[in-house]
């Protein structure tokens, strides 16, 4: 049975880029080896490592004057490095869910921080707006894409102040204007590849101004001197992802998956607006996020939930359980999801509404 795979992350991936990656397992560049066995160091790799970074400055169109890592640890690891580097007296800080106030409790250890706005009283169901980022700040930080409550900003911010953005889970879904930015940060297991690997992209003049003595693996300029290979990198996550870079540019590139991604997303919560079982969470439209579609059952229906779940699960429709904090349900629409798994989503949806 056909799976269609929802999950929230790790996620899907692309055929593409799970046959090339098993590929490699097998036998890496025809050296008769593994790419679990290979020298990072080792000609075949260091291609590897560079096209990857190459790419992603392509696909974004990223400025002179960035640079591209991969780095271990995960988004959660950047949420203390982002400041250790940063953070020189005080930083702002938007709050849109449990990722947000993560990276918060980590900045506090190095500074002030200043919550410019909050949506924690609503249980995080839109994202704020109206807010206004003082000009003393030393960067401002923004989650962009709020996996667990499903509400998103799909623009850059314009402010007067560095900005920092956690793109984990909607990067590669929209063109992104990145000289607004003096850091972005992703965790791959969404957009890009399997756990393991993080992208960063970073101002080289954003670095070298805070007093503190940064230890030598959370520092950088360490992971740029290097080209990322101060220590070994994760290597099998960054083959993965270059190998879902090279789809998205045979696809057509960023605004071609913003193309798809929008299309998905409209099916979806076009379905949800029109059910009488079912309804959205993000009680503001303009916060829905297009990666990350989370609903639950109206009241009278509630008790049907699991049933629902067990009824998608028959159907080869999976990861569709909503996080525990908010409980219903999560379709996560990353970009190597088919717009036909949303439609088999859609006719569960119907068919199990019209049964009950």
């Amino acid at each position: 049975m056909k799976k269609h795979n929802f999950s929230a992350g790790p996620s899907i991936l692309s055929e593409y880029t799970i046959k090339n990656t098993a590929d490699a397992i097998i036998n890496f560049a025809n050296t008769g080896l593994s790419l679990l066995e290979v020298s990072h160091r080792g000609k075949e790799f260091v291609a590897v490592m560079d096209e990857a970074q190459a790419l992603v400055k392509e696909l974004l169109d990223v400025p002179e004057g960035y640079h591209v890592l991969y780095l271990g640890g995960g988004a959660s690891l950047q949420f203390c490095m982002a400041p250790f580097n940063l953070l020189r007296t005080k930083a702002g800080y938007l709050d849109t869910g449990t990722w947000a106030a993560n990276a918060i409790k980590e900045a506090k250890i190095f500074g002030e921080v200043e919550v410019l706005a909050s949506s924690k009283e609503a249980n995080y169901t839109y994202y704020p707006k109206g807010y206004t980022v003082p000009d003393d700040l030393d960067y401002f930080h923004i989650t962009t894409n709020n996996t667990i409550y499903g509400t998103e900003l799909r623009k850059d911010p314009d402010v007067n102040v560095p900005l920092v953005a956690d793109m984990s889970s909607d990067i590669f879904s929209r063109p992104v204007d990145v000289s607004k930015y003096d850091l972005i940060y992703a965790g791959a297991q969404k957009n890009l590849g399997p756990a393991g690997a993080t992208l960063v992209i970073v101002k080289e003049s954003a670095l070298g101004h805070v007093d503190r003595v940064i230890p030598t693996m959370l520092d950088y300029r360490t992971h740029i001197k290097k080209g990322s290979m101060f220590n070994t990198p994760p290597v099998l996550p960054v083959f993965s992802a270059l190998q879902t870079l090279r789809y998205y540019k045979e696809m057509g590139g960023v605004k071609e998956m913003e193309k798809r991604d929008l299309a998905k997303a409209e099916l979806l919560y076009n379905a949800i607006d029109a059910s009488k079982m079912f309804v959205g969470t993000v009680t503001d439209p303009e916060s829905r996020s297009i990666m990350n579609v989370t609903f639950v059952m109206t009241p009278e229906y509630k008790e049907l939930e699991k049933d629902f779940v067990d009824f998608c699960a028959a159907r080869g429709i999976v990861g569709i359980k909503g996080h525990r904090s908010v409980g219903g349900f999560r379709a996560s629409l990353y970009n190597a999801l088919p717009i036909e798994s949303v439609q088999a989503l859609v006719d569960a949806m119907n068919e199990f509404e019209k049964t009950h």
